[in-house]
């Protein structure tokens, strides 16, 4: 399989479990399993034409509106006074928002669901929070970008930022809360200059503070924080692929030595987060530098030849094989410029994610959407957009049998998603002085 060219440029959310009775009469966990069930046909209907008899039209319209009726419930459920309720509410959503492509139905109810999330935002618990800020960037990846998203990320854009900056906040609402602000920016507000470099300010205030200090010892972790440091590190990581090549000068030249040092950080997980972050950076700069190469190499490939065949028996095993498995990819592509293809399959297609920026881009919207990713990726435009894999397609039986060679597919998703980088590199560099 030929490696398409490197440096192509692309483009805990809470469970609630309950016993709660709604208006309905049902539990919250009925509630979402009919909504999920009634609503498993009407996105693929509208993609993919099968034959059918004109009462299999009428039952499928009748479970759209019973599927519909269940949502609105869900929606007055986020306006109750309990606070069990709201979560069974926001839960039954989250569920909905990444099992199936509701774009129609929300387009008309985006301000009502945004003033509910805002309030949730605003005055819930931890993990009212938490749960509002992921439905949140659902939202906004339901609608699927542009105008109406735009709308909906600049109205919760401020109480996000306060949660996120709030030091008395659960760790778990401002880990989410780093999620939504790094993924409805990407969605959202790709193309604004402004609202891309305040979003990423913002996400460095958080991170950053794992930095060593003046005398290059790393602070001591405060309980929570490496997670939080995590979250925000992945947000921020997403929004570096939007960046125009004068401000990425500016930011390799300003976070790859800290993140290098980061490496020795005593939380496993935010130790594979800065490798696989220096990796994309390292992607970026060599991909508006041909010749680019890292300050200090030659210790940078030491640390992580150390953490590729780490030992340490004081270590959780499963830790241990996570970290020497990230820590070899990521050695590998430093040293060969060589990244392992991984490929995504889902209906009749695949994505190729053949790049760091790729992986990033691929696990970002994993993170919100968990098992929904897939069914996602072969009916939501945006998101088909965003991989260059074109509209959803269309199939009857007869295309159904003909096959696309892997080779074929493969060509023309790295050419559509390097036209579409391409094409919004070239608006966004426009707004490089302001950046």
């Amino acid at each position: 399989m030929p490696r398409s060219k490197k440096g192509k440029r692309g483009s805990g959310k809470p469970g609630v479990k309950n016993g709660f009775k709604g208006e309905s009469g049902a539990s919250d966990d009925e509630l979402t399993s009919d909504v999920l069930s009634h609503y498993s046909s009407n996105s693929e209907t509208a993609s993919v034409m099968d034959e059918g008899t004109g009462a299999e039209q009428v039952d499928e319209l009748t479970a759209q509106e019973e599927t519909e009726d269940k949502l609105k419930q869900c929606i007055d459920n986020l306006m109750d006074k309990s606070a069990k309720t709201r979560l069974a509410g926001l839960e039954s959503l989250r569920q909905a928002f990444s099992a199936r492509v509701l774009c129609d139905f929300l387009s008309e109810r985006r301000l009502t669901i945004s003033d509910c999330l805002e309030r949730s935002l605003k005055k819930g618990s931890g993990e009212e929070q938490a749960a509002a800020a992921t439905v949140f960037a659902l939202l906004c990846i339901q609608l699927g970008g542009g105008d109406l998203a735009e709308e909906g990320f600049k109205m919760l854009r401020p109480v996000l930022t306060t949660v996120l900056n709030d030091n008395t906040a659960s760790i778990a609402a401002r880990q989410s809360c780093a999620r939504a602000l790094g993924m409805c920016c990407y969605v959202s507000a790709a193309e604004d200059g402004e609202d891309l470099i305040k979003s990423m300010a913002l996400l460095e205030s958080v991170f950053m503070s794992s930095y060593p200090n003046r005398e290059g010892a790393l602070p001591t972790p405060k309980p929570g924080s490496p997670g939080l440091h995590s979250a925000a590190l992945q947000a921020w990581s997403l929004l570096v692929t939007l960046c125009p090549p004068s401000r990425l000068r500016v930011l390799l030249s300003l976070h790859l030595p800290k993140l290098q040092a980061c490496l020795q950080s005593i939380d496993v997980n935010y130790r594979i987060t800065v490798g696989e972050t220096i990796a994309l950076l390292v992607e970026l700069g060599r991909d508006i530098e041909e010749d680019f190469e890292v300050d200090d190499s030659d210790s940078l490939c030491e640390s992580l030849k150390g953490l590729a065949t780490d030992g340490n028996k004081h270590r959780a095993k499963n830790d241990r094989r996570k970290q020497r498995s990230i820590f070899r990819e990521v050695l590998h592509y430093i040293e060969n410029d060589d990244f392992t293809e991984e490929r995504i399959r889902f209906g009749v297609e695949s994505v190729y994610i053949d790049s760091w920026m790729r992986r990033r881009i691929y696990d970002a919207f994993k993170e919100i959407q968990e098992s929904g990713v897939r069914h996602q990726l072969q009916f939501n435009p945006l998101q088909r957009d965003i991989f260059g894999l074109g509209p959803p397609l269309i199939l009857d039986a007869t295309v159904k049998t003909a096959k696309i060679s892997r080779f074929e597919k493969h060509l023309f998703n790295s050419a559509a998603f390097k036209a579409r980088t391409k094409q919004r590199s070239r608006f966004r560099d426009k707004r490089a002085d302001v950046m």
